[in-house]
């Protein structure tokens, strides 16, 4: 095969990535950036083996409500109000969209500290502002297919994070054995930073995300293709599967690279994602330090705008106002103007003392709560014939898809208890 023809297949198959890939992409973002960093510092190479769980749970979930998006052609908000009780939809926006903001917040927090270590003549705040009114015109104003082409391209930056642990030595053996060996302590730390680990990769958002992205997919391409057929099935199982695989590999390179470099040299007590990148520069050298530091950026710059469109979607759906990122602002304002509020009120928490680190316990605890939930409500909206048709899930999704509730479940367990018992 030539040369041409091959890349000629490489950009056809990217070309076919759209919300699958945005989807894990935006689940690496700096708040969970943070969490892989801390795991790695603590606990060196220990945590390598749970990138085989969260996978094929990440991707079993995340294709379930992608179908449910083809299916319906409507996302889960609006599905769970047309099928289920009213307290239940505004139960689950009530926990959410704390949680969403805080995310936010966080994310803007980290992205302005490490853009502050780069360039430390500028403080901190400063590019948080700047992120934030980068990012607000962009997600009003850009074009549903600009917007998602833009966020496609970005997630190239996540390519950075499986440069970095070859910059430096590694004992390859033990990087395997730690990878298919699991290593548990039964301690307050580590299981907690495993709960952690299990909360920030299959997170409640992302769901209705790919749902409802998978439905305004439809919409977009209803003039060329009006059944959803096997190709069509196909093509999306290849982008989630690519966007899931993309968020295990950030997630477990970014371990390996904390676990190899940091809790080796010492350091192992890592709070926030400037730590991590400042961190790294003595030990691995500058340019670790700067591709650990863009990256993190480039994770924001993602996550963000999927973060404030799945919080504005949901609202403008329980209360049936005009949305969509297909829609011009003028046709859809309070879309938009949730989405700004989303964005200036996770701007605001860096200015009220709230610590990114303390967002981020809030944030999951509230996702903890809400999971397992709705995954219970997602396998039982996949298994109506009614609302599924030919989609309905299989024997294969519902065995993976009830260990994903029962892992979730045990996870916000131990996450409460030790929160008030621990």
């Amino acid at each position: 095969m030539t040369k041409k023809r091959k890349s000629s297949r490489l950009m056809t198959f990217f070309s076919k990535l759209g919300p699958g890939l945005i989807t894990g992409a935006s689940d690496d973002d700096p708040s969970g950036i943070a969490t892989y960093s801390q795991a790695g510092a603590q606990f060196g190479l220990a945590t390598l083996w749970t990138a085989l769980i969260t996978f094929p749970l990440m991707a079993i979930m995340q294709a379930i409500c992608a179908r449910i998006g083809m299916a319906a052609s409507a996302g889960l908000i609006y599905i769970i109000k047309e099928h289920y009780p009213k307290p239940l939809l505004y139960l689950i926006v009530l926990l959410s969209f704390p949680a969403i903001v805080l995310n936010i917040g966080a994310d803007i927090a980290g992205m302005g500290a490490v853009a502050n270590l780069v360039f430390p003549q500028l403080p901190s705040y400063v590019f948080s502002i700047a992120f934030t009114l980068l990012l607000m015109p962009a997600i009003v104003f850009l074009s549903y297919k600009k917007l998602t082409a833009v966020l496609k391209y970005l997630c190239l930056s996540l390519l950075l994070y499986l440069i970095v642990p070859f910059l430096v030595k590694q004992n390859w053996m033990d990087v395997l054995k730690h990878t298919f060996i699991p290593t548990l302590h039964f301690n307050k730390e580590f299981i907690s930073i495993l709960v952690a680990i299990l909360g920030t990769t299959i997170s409640p958002y992302l769901f209705f995300w790919q749902a409802t992205m998978e439905a305004e997919n439809k919409h977009q391409e209803a003039q060329k293709l009006m059944v959803v057929d096997k190709r069509t099935v196909k093509d999306v199982g290849w982008d989630v599967s690519a966007g899931m695989l993309t968020s295990n590999l950030v997630m477990y390179f970014i371990i390996l690279t904390t676990g190899t470099i940091l809790f080796q040299g010492g350091i192992h007590h890592i709070e926030t994602v400037e730590q991590a990148a400042k961190a790294l520069e003595p030990l691995a050298g500058k340019l670790s330090y700067l591709l650990f530091a863009f990256g993190i950026i480039g994770t924001g710059l993602i996550a963000i705008p999927v973060l404030s469109g799945c919080l504005s979607y949901m609202l403008t759906t329980a209360f049936n106002w005009q949305g969509g990122l297909d829609r011009r602002l003028r046709q859809a304002k309070a879309f938009y103007l949730i989405i700004a509020l989303s964005l200036l009120l996770g701007l605001a928490i860096n200015f009220i003392g709230l610590s990114p680190i303390r967002a981020l316990l809030i944030t999951a605890m509230l996702y903890g709560i809400t999971a397992p939930v709705l995954i219970l409500i997602v396998m039982h909206i996949a298994q109506n014939k009614k609302i599924m048709g030919s989609l309905v899930n299989g024997w294969w999704f519902n065995i993976l898809g009830y260990l994903a509730f029962l892992l979730m479940a045990a996870a916000a367990l131990l996450l409460l208890y030790f929160q008030f018992f621990g």
